[in-house]
């Protein structure tokens, strides 16, 4: 299987893989030379040295990824992973001979790229697919099925970023809350508040509520879990005052959710479906998500003076790039800082 040769003053270790011969000089010591010949042959027991083929049927994976998913992914992140996946089987009809994941290169990938680029596909929503795809072959590494992945040197589209977003000014968070209904505006009032995600809002219970340290903890559940991991927010003296009051008015002790409906969790798009006419009425249609509230949290603490690291932590970016949106209003708290100072 391997052997060790002496040659012309130096030592060689030859050995055969799958037929094929390899030669390995180790230098002048026999010692260290016994050691690396050991050491290949451990190798080659374990198939280790990478010439065994790996390989895995694209069906398989396609199964094995989503039931993955169903325990390491948010419901929300799995559906989109499985559309994912939809629109990329849609591609492979067009080559019936592909059915392993040896048969697929940066090629076919960059091809997919222009496939739904074709379909009027935006060029962010390409690149997420990419990172789909990209996160179901690194998995097909770890569970030892490829040597490498065919998605590795695939370059993602550049992406047009100039688009700032939408935030409520002072103003308008105030006749926001004025024309709300009682029910909807505690939600509101702690959106703004906090800058949690929707579904974090819709998923916190009382337990995740801790008065005495006045900190809203975000944190994995047994049917839910966070987007990205697990943080605590602060809670401010207002918020802190609507949500004892809240707690002590309690009507349905058996709901362990802080917000809900009638004892029930609240469905999915209701929210939204109660902020869009809100919005209209106030005069700003313009504002047609909930996600917006999680802006104006986060543009009003930068442009208070809060740095970009600290906001980051507080909405539970998973890096500081996503933070980086709010950056041009630390510019502007900057330049207006110059302005007020004053020395003759």
């Amino acid at each position: 299987m391997a052997s060790l040769r002496f040659r012309s003053g130096r030592y060689y270790i030859d050995y055969r893989v799958n037929g094929q011969r390899f030669r390995k000089a180790t230098g002048k010591s026999k010692r260290i030379a016994e050691l690396a010949l050991k050491d290949i042959e451990v190798k080659i027991e374990r198939n280790d040295l990478g010439f065994i083929e790996k390989d895995v049927e694209l069906n398989k994976l396609f199964e094995e990824f989503l039931a993955y998913g169903i325990t390491h992914h948010a419901p929300k992140t799995q559906k989109r992973y499985k559309g994912i996946l939809d629109n990329f089987k849609e591609f492979l009809k067009k080559f019936p001979f592909i059915k392993k994941a040896s048969q697929l290169d940066s090629k076919f990938f960059e091809d997919y790229q222009t496939f739904r680029k074709v379909k009027g596909v935006s060029n962010k929503t390409v690149n997420i697919e990419l990172i789909c795809l990209k996160a179901m072959f690194n998995l097909a590494i770890k569970w030892n099925y490829i040597w490498a992945s065919p998605t590795k040197n695939v370059t993602p589209l550049k992406e047009e970023n100039n688009k700032k977003p939408r935030f409520l000014s002072k103003e308008e968070c105030k006749i926001l809350l004025e024309n709300c209904d009682e029910w909807f505006y505690p939600i509101l009032y702690t959106f703004l508040h906090t800058g949690m995600r929707k579904s974090e809002l819709e998923n916190l219970t009382w337990s995740d509520v801790d008065f005495e340290r006045k900190k809203i903890k975000i944190r994995y559940k047994d049917d839910w879990s966070p987007k990205t991991s697990e943080r605590e927010i602060p809670i401010s003296n207002g918020l802190f005052e609507l949500l004892k009051k809240r707690k002590e008015t309690n009507q349905i002790r058996s709901c362990p959710y802080v917000f809900h409906l009638k004892g029930d969790k609240i469905e999915a798009n209701y929210l939204r479906k109660k902020y869009l006419p809100l919005t209209k009425q106030c005069g700003f249609p313009d504002v047609t998500k909930i996600h917006s509230l999680r802006h104006t949290f986060a543009s009003h603490l930068v442009m208070s003076g809060v740095d970009l690291p600290t906001v980051k932590k507080l909405m539970g970016h998973a890096d500081i790039e996503t933070t980086m949106i709010y950056s041009h209003l630390a510019d502007e708290h900057v330049d207006k800082a110059v302005e007020k100072l004053s020395l003759i």
